[in-house]
């Protein structure tokens, strides 16, 4: 049966009405695959987890410049923003975080964009001097009130080369025993390539803390969807087939963006047919939908080819991993995801 999204007439995706259409077909909530980077849909894989807590470390300490990297849709901004609602969290704050989300400025933008994200006085931004002025009286006003001052440039991969220097000098406004300023970068790979060259080696020298955010593997990915669809009020045993989750995990490349794009665009395409499953079938038109191609990535932790056990699962230990499946009964179950 041809499965054309223009066949069934459905949206395109983005539109507003979609998720309302399949959330009571599938009793859920809310919209489970939304692009949102909403925190409170975050789910912690090892590697997300261990990079926000290198994140709350870097900026609990004064650490300098922490630099985070990643592909595109791999879960940067959303780290980020856990960050700071964990920062939010409590009586008080123990940091005031300013926040960059889009640094192609000029320099006098970049000057006036961080005046304002620094809350300081309309005077600052009038010029290079008038800020660095008014940014020194206030970083150590909070230093000595015991919190911590942080500078967060998200797309940094889009900083010009002289905006990085001056960043770079912005970090070196310190006392002889401690930091007033943390600085977190937070870009795609060629970041980290563009701060190998040799012209900007001092930047790079400053760096104390660094993480590379990579693709799920496959049962990151099963996590993923558990995880999103029990957020959203659903069950993932219940809606996606694991020859559908598997198809899912090679066609998006592990990258949680596109797993949360297909996923969506599948409930919608299901929906539309009146199925109470999601199978491989509706994945793949999806994907063609999408222009995604299917087969290209593998599990990096699993072997070639490799054939489930005699007892029906699939031939690996449970202890501590995030998510799997079970061939036998076809249940799942995650504990990063509960």
């Amino acid at each position: 049966m041809a499965l054309s999204r223009s066949t069934v007439g459905l949206a395109p995706h983005g539109d507003v009405a979609r998720h309302s259409m399949y959330q009571e077909f599938y009793g859920l909530h809310s919209a489970p695959f939304d692009l949102t980077p909403d925190p409170a849909h975050l789910l912690l894989t090892p590697t997300h987890r261990e990079a926000l807590n290198m994140l709350q470390y870097g900026i609990s300490v004064r650490k300098g410049i922490i630099l985070l990297v990643g592909e595109a849709g791999t879960g940067k901004t959303t780290l980020l923003r856990k960050s700071l609602s964990l920062n939010r969290q409590g009586a008080a704050p123990v940091s005031e975080i300013a926040y960059l989300v889009n640094p192609t400025l000029s320099r006098e933008e970049f000057f006036q964009q961080l005046a304002d994200a620094f809350g300081l006085d309309p005077a600052a931004g009038a010029s290079k001097a008038a800020f660095l002025k008014h940014l020194t009286q206030m970083l150590l006003v909070r230093r000595n009130a015991r919190l911590n001052s942080v500078l967060i440039v998200d797309e940094a991969q889009r900083l010009p080369d002289d905006l990085i220097e001056e960043l770079r000098l912005l970090v070196n406004i310190e006392l002889d025993d401690d930091k007033l300023l943390t600085l977190v970068l937070a870009g795609h790979p060629e970041l980290a390539e563009r701060l190998n060259e040799h012209h900007l080696r001092q930047f790079k020298q400053r760096i104390v803390l660094r993480y590379e955010l990579t693709p799920f593997n496959l049962e990151d990915t099963v996590a993923y969807i558990i995880g999103r669809m029990r957020l959203a009020g659903g069950d993932a045993a219940r809606v996606f087939t694991r020859e559908a989750v598997k198809a899912v995990y090679h066609a998006s490349g592990g990258i949680p963006r596109t797993i949360s794009v297909i996923c969506d665009n599948a409930l919608l395409t299901a929906f539309a047919l009146q199925r109470p499953k999601v199978d491989s079938e509706i994945i793949d038109e999806v994907c063609r939908d999408l222009h995604l191609q299917r087969g290209g990535t593998q599990d990096r932790n699993a072997p070639t080819n490799a054939e489930p056990a005699a007892d029906g699962t699939d031939g690996t230990a449970d202890s501590d991993r995030p998510g799997r499946l079970r061939l036998a009964t076809r249940t799942w179950w995650s504990r990063s995801a509960r």
